[in-house]
C-alpha cells in the first residue's frame, strides 16, 4: 500500500525530462519533487520510457514514489491528442517496439518542420538542435517541438519559448506539420496491454469538447488529466464535471519541461497536484492494486 504519511499526501503525474523534450535529468525532477513537497511524482516522456529506470532509483534515494508513466502521441479528427499511461511494464518488448516506431514518426514530423521553417526564412538544422542538448543523443530519445523552440530563440528567430509556438509551431501555424500517427483508443489498447491504465491527458488543449467525449467513449480511459498547467478554472470544473459523468478518475499534472530561456514550460512541477489516493484508484484500475 502507499504511504498516506508522506509530506502533503499531493501527487503531479505529468513531468517531462530529457529522455524526450524536457530540460532535466530524471533523477532532477524526484529531487525537485521532493524539494517541492511532493508525495509521488510521475515520469510520462513523449513515446518511450528511457528515463523511468533512472527515476525509480531517485525515487529510492529521495524517498518519493515514482509513477512509470508514458505520454503516448496520437491523432483523432485531424488533432494532436495525448495519451498518459501509467504503471506501464517498462521491459515489455512489444511496447518497447510499438514506441521505437512512434519516435521514428516523430523524426519525420521534425523534418518536414524544418522545412517550413526553411520556406520561411529560418533556415535550421538538426544538429543545431541536437548541439543545444549539450549532450549525445541517446537512441531511446527523441527532438520534439520545445527543442526546436529553443534553437529558434537561440538563433534570434522567435523572443521566447512561447513566442516560438504561438508564431511559429502551435497546431494551425505556418511551421506546423502533422503526420499520420495512431488513433487515441489504439494507444489506450497499448497500454493496457503493456499493464498499465490509460488517462486522456489536457482535454482542454483540444479545443472540442464533443471530441473528447467521442474519444472516452471509443478509448474508454480509466481517467482524464482534470487539472492541467493550461487549463483554467472553468476548465477543470468542466472535465470534473465530464469524469463524473462517465466515470473516470480525475487527475492533475503540471506538464513540466524544465527551465528554457528563464521561462518554466508549461508549469512548474508540484503546480498541479491531486491526492496520493489517486494513485491507489490508478493502480487498482492497472490490476497493480495493493502491491508496492
Amino acid at each position: 500500500m502507499i504511504n498516506d504519511s508522506v509530506f502533503d499526501n499531493l501527487c503531479d503525474l505529468h513531468t517531462h525530462t530529457r529522455a524526450s523534450d524536457g530540460m532535466n535529468a530524471p533523477a532532477e525532477n524526484v529531487r525537485l519533487a521532493r524539494e517541492k513537497g511532493l508525495a509521488a511524482i510521475a515520469i510520462t516522456d513523449h513515446d518511450t520510457v528511457a528515463g523511468i529506470e533512472e527515476a525509480l532509483a531517485a525515487g529510492k534515494q529521495y524517498g518519493i514514489t515514482v509513477v512509470p508513466g508514458v505520454e503516448i502521441s496520437t491523432v483523432a479528427a485531424g488533432r494532436d491528442i495525448h495519451v498518459l499511461g501509467y504503471y506501464i511494464d517498462t521491459m515489455d518488448e512489444r511496447l518497447l517496439g510499438r514506441l521505437q516506431r512512434l519516435r521514428a514518426t516523430r523524426e519525420a514530423r521534425n523534418e518536414l518542420i524544418l522545412e517550413k521553417l526553411h520556406a520561411l526564412g529560418m533556415p535550421l538544422t538538426l544538429q543545431e538542435i541536437k548541439d543545444g542538448l549539450g549532450r549525445p543523443l541517446r537512441p531511446d530519445e527523441s527532438i520534439g517541438r520545445p527543442h526546436i523552440a529553443d534553437a529558434l530563440v537561440r538563433k534570434g528567430y522567435a523572443e521566447n519559448m512561447r513566442d516560438a509556438f504561438d508564431r511559429y509551431l502551435g497546431e494551425g501555424k505556418p511551421a506546423y506539420a502533422s503526420v499520420p500517427r495512431i488513433a487515441p483508443e489504439e494507444a489506450m489498447q497499448w497500454i493496457r496491454e503493456a499493464g498499465g491504465v490509460p488517462v486522456l491527458a489536457h482535454p482542454g488543449l483540444y479545443g472540442d469538447d464533443e471530441l473528447v467525449k467521442r474519444i472516452i467513449a471509443q478509448g474508454q480511459p480509466a481517467g482524464i488529466e482534470v487539472y492541467h498547467s493550461d487549463h483554467g478554472a472553468a476548465d477543470e470544473q468542466r472535465y470534473l464535471e465530464m469524469a463524473e459523468e462517465f466515470d473516470l478518475i480525475p487527475t492533475a499534472g503540471s506538464d513540466y519541461h524544465g527551465v528554457r530561456q528563464g521561462v518554466i514550460f508549461h508549469g512548474d512541477i508540484g503546480s498541479r497536484t491531486v491526492p496520493l489516493s489517486t494513485l491507489e484508484l490508478l493502480r487498482h484500475r492497472s490490476g497493480h492494486a495493493g502491491q508496492n
